[in-house]
């Protein structure tokens, strides 16, 4: 019941934005307020778990591709930085902007989280220093890996040109790794 919860949650906020109560979530998932109460205990509850169940996910998923050995290190970068997160539809600019005004240490976290990709960063500093990765300022790559996958949470544009997001991180991790111009 509580991945139902969450998945609702995502939902009605990529429909309504945050504003919505606890009452809509219950009517959206057809039960009685009361058992949405026994699950979570408050919106306020369920956003936290939504945003710790994706950080978690996320470096779960990041952790088990850098300990792969079967994996170079190039590999890893790349599966590392296409990480999609389960609940990845939740990180919306329009949400992010409504959490950033109506739940602000909840939307720092989450900025945080989206701005500080630390097993990536050790990846591109052993990239630079076993010369696979241009020894450009470290800085300057993580910013541009960052600001380039973050782009992916404006869905309006994917949604306008048909590009899923998924095959808009393939595309962004091609290009920073290999750039534009055909071999």
């Amino acid at each position: 019941m509580k991945e139902r919860i969450l998945e609702a949650f995502v939902e009605e906020a990529h429909e309504n934005g945050l504003k919505f109560t606890m009452d809509d979530l219950a009517k959206r998932l057809a039960i009685s307020k009361r058992t949405l109460y026994e699950h979570f205990s408050s919106k306020t509850l369920i956003l936290e778990t939504l945003i710790e169940r994706t950080n978690d996910d996320m470096i779960r998923k990041t952790e088990q591709i850098v300990g792969n050995d079967q994996l170079t290190l190039l590999e890893k970068i790349k599966q590392s930085i296409r990480v999609i997160p389960q609940y990845y539809e939740f990180y919306d600019l329009r949400i992010l902007d409504q959490m950033k005004k109506y739940y602000p240490e909840h939307w720092k976290k989450v900025h945080n989280d989206l701005n500080d990709w630390p097993q990536i960063r050790t990846l591109i500093q052993q990239g630079i220093r076993e010369g696979i990765i241009v020894n450009k300022n470290e800085a300057l790559i993580m910013r541009l890996i960052i600001d380039s996958i973050n782009l992916t949470l404006d869905q309006r544009f994917f949604l306008d040109n048909s590009v899923t997001v998924e095959d808009a991180i393939y595309s962004i991790v091609d290009i920073l790794l290999f750039g534009l111009v055909e071999k």
